[in-house]
């Protein structure tokens, strides 16, 4: 299997003995882009299969790696339609794991990685939430003082699939939301079982219902822009418009030529 870029991970440089940091532009451009796909949905909307899918479109037909926190759940899913991955199941969920194992599969040079699910690391065993209540209980149970120690885990988590040098696809389990309105509760949508706007980190994020019907909530490739599609083909219906919409190179426009002043 061919060797992909390490993952790059960036961090503010310091300038040093005064001296000020320049900044420069380059021409916009989405080559090089990988794709970053959430879906969210409840027990039996079709999420695992519905991933699996997109990760083997966005593959090409290579073999991609599945990080398995379902109790091997995509395994019994290997082989329909030509679908070929390696799993590596896992039953505890420490967000540093997850780098480590992102680490691994871009050693491994897999094109795509599909976790499934997303939501384990966040509040199964040794998740974020398991990380904080155990930091809390060394500042006398104060859990604000807590998150110091749990939200650089969960960020450095976040820029770990960012950084992943091949395509990442995220299931997330999800839950019903409800406010209290009038002094009744009243149910406004759904929300992934992930830190909240976690799906803002993703180019695409996608729900699912009971019904396998899948809802584009975002997306910043147009061909998908507020699609609903019932019983969606992965590969053909969400992973093709999103190849095509990375592979498409813009034409270039001339570097405006200098001017010279006016004597």
């Amino acid at each position: 299997m061919s060797q992909l870029g390490q993952p790059v991970r960036t961090a503010p440089r310091a300038a040093q003995n005064g001296a000020t940091q320049e900044f420069g532009f380059k021409p916009a451009s989405k080559a090089g882009r990988k794709a970053r796909l959430s879906i969210q949905g409840m027990s039996g909307s079709g999420k695992t299969w519905t991933g699996l899918g997109i990760a083997h479109g966005l593959s090409e037909g290579r073999k991609f790696a599945v990080i398995d926190t379902e109790k091997g759940a995509a395994s019994l899913y290997a082989g329909i339609g030509g679908i070929q991955f390696d799993t590596c199941p896992i039953d505890r969920y420490d967000p540093r794991d997850l780098i480590r194992i992102l680490d691994s599969a871009a050693q491994a040079g897999y094109p795509t990685v599909f976790v499934d699910s997303l939501s384990h690391f966040w509040k199964g065993t040794d998740g974020t939430l398991d990380q904080v209540e155990r930091a809390s209980s060394r500042y006398g149970g104060n859990k604000f003082a807590g998150w110091k120690d749990g939200t650089p885990m969960q960020n450095d988590m976040v820029a770990a699939i960012l950084a992943y040098p091949g395509h990442v696809v995220a299931s997330m389990r999800s839950y019903t939301e409800w406010v209290l309105e009038g002094g009744k509760p009243q149910r406004v949508g759904t929300r992934p079982e992930q830190r909240k706007g976690i799906e803002y980190e993703f180019d695409v994020a996608v729900s699912m219902d009971i019904d396998n019907t899948l809802e584009v909530l975002k997306s910043r490739c147009p061909a998908l822009n507020r699609a609903v599609i019932k019983r969606p083909q992965g590969a053909r219906d969400i992973a093709a418009p999103l190849l095509d919409w990375l592979n498409d190179a813009p034409p270039q426009m001339a570097t405006p030529a200098a001017t010279e002043p006016q004597q």
